[in-house]
C-alpha cells in the first residue's frame, strides 16, 4: 500500500496566549497543499518493523522518526505488534513550517488503519495523532479547518482556492521555533482568520496576518526579501507558513520564476 502524505501552509496565524504546559494557543486556518512525500507499507515476514527512508536526508534515532512513532503508537493502541516494511520517499523541505514530518506521521496512522482493517474513526486517529504532535491531528482529517488551543481543536471550514496558482519557496534558511515563539507578545487578533479567509482573498492583504512574521523578518530580512519579491511578481496575497522559514504566494496567472530565488527550493502549481 502507497499513500502521499501533502504538506499544509496556514492561512494566518495568531498567538492568542500561553499555555501552562509549554505549549501556546493558537488561532489558524490551516490548508492542504500538493507538496508530498511518499510513503509505502508492505507486509513483511520479518519480525518487527524495517524502516527505510531516501530522498531528502534526516539525521538522528530511527525511532524518534515521525513516522515510527507513528507506528509505535498504533501498536500500543491496537494491543499488537504488526511485521512490516515501511518505505519514506522525503521530498517535503524541512523546517518549512509547512508540517511535512506531521503530515507523514498522520498518514501513517491512517494507512494502518485502512490495511490492518483497525475500524478507528477519524477522531480516534486524531487522538494518537496529537500524542505525536501539535499539528498532527489536521493531516487525519486533511481538509481546510480552522484550528485553537495548541492546534488540536478542529473545525471544518469553507475555503477553496481552487484556481490560483500557489507558489512556495523555502530559503535556505534555518529558523528556530523557539526564537520565534520568544519574539511574541500574545494577544487576541483584531479580526479571526476564520472570518477574513471568507472575505475576497483580494481583502486579505493587511488583515490576514502570521505573527511569526516580525520576529522571523527582523532575524532574517532575506526571509522578508521572499515576500516582497512574491508580491513585486503579482500575488494577490503571500505569507509565510507557521514559523517559517517557506513562504507562500497565489497568483491569478501562472509567475515566471525562473532564477529569482538562487537556491532556494520553489513550487509552483494551479490548486
Amino acid at each position: 500500500m502507497i499513500t502521499f502524505p501533502n504538506a499544509k501552509i496556514n492561512l494566518g496565524l495568531n498567538v492568542v496566549s500561553r499555555r501552562p504546559d509549554g505549549y501556546s494557543n493558537l488561532e489558524t486556518v490551516f490548508y492542504p497543499i500538493p507538496v508530498c512525500d511518499a510513503l509505502e507499507l508492505l507486509d513483511s515476514d520479518k519480525k518487527g518493523l524495517k524502516f527505510e527512508q531516501t530522498g531528502l536526508e534526516v539525521d538522528g534515532d530511527v525511532e524518534k522518526n515521525l513516522v515510527v512513532r507513528a507506528f509505535r503508537a498504533i501498536e500500543k493502541a491496537a494491543g499488537r505488534t504488526f511485521d512490516a516494511e515501511v518505505h519514506l520517499q522525503k521530498s517535503i523541505p524541512f523546517g518549512a513550517g509547512i508540517g511535512g514530518g506531521s503530515a507523514d506521521a498522520s498518514f501513517m496512522i491512517r494507512m494502518m488503519n485502512e490495511h490492518y482493517h483497525l475500524g478507528w474513526s477519524d477522531e480516534k486517529m486524531a487522538e494518537i495523532a496529537i500524542t505525536i504532535g501539535a499539528d498532527c491531528p489536521i493531516f487525519i482529517y486533511n481538509r481546510p479547518m480552522y484550528a485553537e488551543g495548541k492546534g488540536e481543536i478542529l473545525s471544518d471550514i469553507d475555503v477553496n482556492l481552487s484556481g490560483y496558482y500557489f507558489v512556495l519557496v523555502k530559503p535556505n534558511v534555518h529558523v528556530s521555533t523557539a526564537d520565534a515563539f520568544r519574539g511574541i507578545t500574545p494577544a487576541p487578533a483584531k479580526i479571526n482568520c476564520r472570518d477574513i479567509v471568507s472575505l475576497p482573498m483580494k481583502e486579505w492583504k493587511g488583515k490576514l496576518e502570521n505573527d511569526f512574521e516580525k520576529t522571523i523578518f527582523a532575524l532574517h530580512p532575506s526571509v522578508a526579501a521572499i515576500k516582497e519579491k512574491l508580491y513585486d511578481l503579482g500575488a494577490v496575497y503571500a505569507s509565510m507558513s507557521g514559523s517559517g522559514s517557506s513562504l507562500f504566494g497565489f497568483f491569478e496567472e501562472k509567475p515566471n520564476l525562473d532564477g529569482l530565488f538562487g537556491d532556494a527550493y520553489v513550487f509552483c502549481e494551479k490548486l
